[in-house]
């Protein structure tokens, strides 16, 4: 899997790839195993971490299933908000990148 502009710009770290996958697929919710394996976290390392995530309220409880506590960013966090913008114009940028690259080989060939 390719790494997305965000990951590489701030760092391949475990928090990253969470917040990453978070923002992603933003305005769903989703379990903490859901979360350990589609970002590549794992479970040990994604149970530590999220103590913070609730804490600073980045990301809130939804409902549960079964005995399954569902989770999404919490996109009224101020911080989350932040975030958001950087991912967004990380990803914007790179797509300018991309279109630029690719206009200029074409102008060449």
């Amino acid at each position: 899997m390719e790494q997305t502009i965000f990951v590489r710009v701030l760092g391949d770290t475990p928090k990253i790839r969470i917040l990453n996958y978070l923002i992603k697929y933003r305005g769903f919710d989703y379990s903490m195993s859901d979360i350990a394996r589609n970002s590549k976290v794992g479970w040990a390392t994604l149970n530590r971490l999220w103590k913070e995530f609730v804490a600073l309220r980045m990301v809130v409880p939804t409902r549960e299933i079964g005995n399954a506590k569902l989770f999404k960013l919490n996109e009224e966090n101020e911080a989350v908000v932040k975030l958001i913008e950087v991912y967004n114009k990380l990803l914007v940028q790179e797509t300018q990148n991309y279109f630029a690259k690719h206009a200029a080989i074409k102008a060449v060939a």
